[in-house]
Formats: C-alpha cells, sequence, structure tokens
C-alpha cells in the first residue's frame, strides 16, 4: 500500500470531526464544521484521483458545493 492509498484513513477521521461539529448549536462550531468537511472533501478527491474512483470525485464535489452553501448560511 502506497503513501496516497493511506489518504483515506485522514480523510474519514477528518470527516467524522466536521459532522459532529455540525451539530452543535453555535453558529462558530458548524462553520468550524463546514471547513473541516471542505477539507475532507479536497482529502477524497486526491485519495479518488490516485485510486480513479470517478463516483467518490463527483461526489465529492457536490457535498463541497453544498458545504460551500453551508458556510454562506452560516455567516
Amino acid at each position: 500500500m502506497d503513501d496516497l492509498s493511506l489518504l483515506q484513513w485522514p480523510a474519514m477521521l477528518v470527516n467524522i470531526l466536521s459532522v459532529w461539529l455540525l451539530t452543535f448549536p453555535t453558529k462558530h462550531m458548524r462553520h468550524a464544521g463546514f471547513l473541516l468537511s471542505l477539507l475532507s472533501n479536497t482529502l477524497w478527491v486526491a485519495w479518488g484521483w490516485h485510486a480513479h474512483a470517478l463516483a467518490v470525485i463527483v461526489l465529492q464535489f457536490a457535498l463541497a458545493a453544498l458545504n460551500i452553501r453551508g458556510i454562506r448560511k452560516t455567516d
């Protein structure tokens, strides 16, 4: 297993943390959750590119668009 294959593990952990932050009632924590979710999207796209997983890449771009919408709504 090469280094880029291992990228899925930090991507998963960042994703879990971001969703946990999105459950907080405070605007600041939800905003942080959306930002971390964008980081997770980026990590998943990098992993998907390496793994030739086109569906994962397309999904992450769609989720990133929703995260950007969430960031705008929390501002």
